[in-house]
């Protein structure tokens, strides 16, 4: 099913009706409305003590690395003595929206312009942050993820485009990275982690050849 965005908020599938999940753009069908699209500038990963994990970034806001590690030093700072476990929190930082929940000793953080709307960056954030479970079979932790690293960055990519937002549903986004297994037919439910995460490794090699 094609979701559409429409200006007013609301979104619609392909058969006129509407639908009541958060829209997001079909940037293959609409290219001359990429400007009203919901978008995020950044998708972060860090660890207990505010080191980088993972990190995808979509504006120029942070042009040099050290720009990059100096706003994720603060946004740590920011947020790290807060209850983010239960549920996501907000926080304004910079005239940005920053939408963030903790796991173990992974702190999940989405960064949008102070116009986005806080439900659709939560949604970014929560489809992140439950596929990244569903892949790495509830096991989510800083050891994990770097030794995942490559599905890490896959379900970023998976997620956002350049910024625009492409999906939020974790099991789209899982299924996606984990490809097809050695049986085709088999679901992400009944593949194996092993088979899971060698698929998607062949997909991020094959990306990084293009």
């Amino acid at each position: 099913m094609v979701t559409r965005f429409l200006l007013g908020g609301d979104s619609e599938n392909d058969d006129g009706h509407k639908d009541d999940r958060l829209a997001i753009c079909d940037i293959a069908q609409i290219p001359s409305t990429m400007e009203f699209c919901p978008s995020v500038k950044n998708i972060l990963l860090l660890d207990s003590e505010g080191m980088r994990v993972a990190s995808k970034y979509y504006s120029d806001d942070w042009p040099t690395n050290t720009a990059k590690e100096a706003f994720e030093k603060t946004v740590f700072s920011k947020t790290h003595k807060t209850n983010a476990r239960a549920e996501a929190e907000f926080a304004m930082l910079e005239n940005n929206i920053i939408v963030y929940k903790f796991v173990q000793d992974l702190h999940f953080y989405v960064t949008g312009g102070e116009d986005e709307n806080e439900l659709i960056l939560a949604s970014v954030l929560q489809g992140f942050f439950d596929a990244v479970d569903i892949l790495l079979r509830g096991n989510v932790d800083k050891r994990e993820a770097l030794e995942n690293l490559d599905v890490i960055l896959l379900c970023i990519d998976e997620i956002v485009d350049g910024g625009i937002i492409l999906e939020t549903d974790s099991n789209t986004i899982a299924s996606k990275v984990a490809g097809h297994s050695v049986d085709s037919g088999a679901p992400l439910s009944e593949q194996t982690i092993s088979q899971a995460l060698a698929t998607a490794r062949e997909h991020l090699t094959r990306s990084l050849l293009k």
